[in-house]
């Protein structure tokens, strides 16, 4: 029987990296990762020396097929994202996706937990977490209008990605919605400049605004209860 991991690796720092996933990825046949140059850097710093092939979003049916393939010669494989889980707001979630449904038990799919930049951010918030929704990426145009009304309701923290370019729209969009909201950034998890900075939509408008570098880097956005 083949395997199939899923491996959360680092979404940052190298460091964090579990012992399981260090030995899964010098284990298997073949790697499947996002963008082989930055899975690269990973597998450089650990010496792990076995070959790479990318599957993302715009890969080919091609792709899919030939993975097909070294699954029914009973190669086993390892998934990876750039960083963190993959799957989660992933294209690989299709793959397990089809694997399950086309392949069943021929095939073990076994997660190698890690990294997760939706609980990294969660844990340190201050938010409440006995509860939570995961939006992943907000739509950019179709539904959006719709999505802000529903957090602006909700009764539980809200969490979701947004890139740099439009945090700002973000915020404009919550300042109209759901003004009293607590809003906490998370950017940069992990990294050197990693910084979680709470408060109103406004006040963070205003923070990103004196401030424009820390418009930098990739965010976690979380949406607690009124202030």
């Amino acid at each position: 029987m083949s395997k199939f991991y899923v491996v959360a690796t680092p979404i940052g720092n190298l460091g964090d990296i579990t012992l399981r996933a260090l030995e899964v990825l010098k284990s298997v046949d073949l790697i499947l990762c996002e963008d082989t140059r930055m899975t690269k850097r990973l597998l450089d710093k650990y010496e792990i020396k076995k070959p790479t092939m990318s599957y993302h979003a715009q890969s080919k049916l091609s792709k899919t097929d030939k993975i097909f393939e070294y699954l029914k010669e009973g190669k086993d494989l390892a998934l990876v994202s750039d960083a963190g889980t993959p799957t989660i707001s992933d294209p690989g979630a299709m793959l397990i996706q089809k694997i399950k449904n086309e392949m069943g038990d021929d095939v073990q799919v076994i997660p190698i937990p890690g990294v997760s930049a939706v609980i990294t951010a969660l844990s340190a918030s201050g938010f409440p977490t006995h509860e939570f929704t995961f939006l992943g990426f907000l739509p950019h145009k179709k539904g959006r209008e719709t999505l802000f009304k529903e957090i602006a309701g909700a009764k539980r923290t809200i969490v979701f990605y947004e890139s740099p370019h439009r945090i700002l729209k973000t915020l404009e969009s919550l300042n109209k919605f759901c003004p009293e909201k607590k809003v906490c950034l998370a950017r940069e998890l992990t990294k050197i400049y990693e910084e979680f900075k709470t408060g109103s939509p406004t006040e963070l408008l205003e923070y990103l605004t004196k401030n424009p570098e820390k418009q930098r880097g990739e965010f976690t956005v979380l949406v607690g209860l009124d202030k």
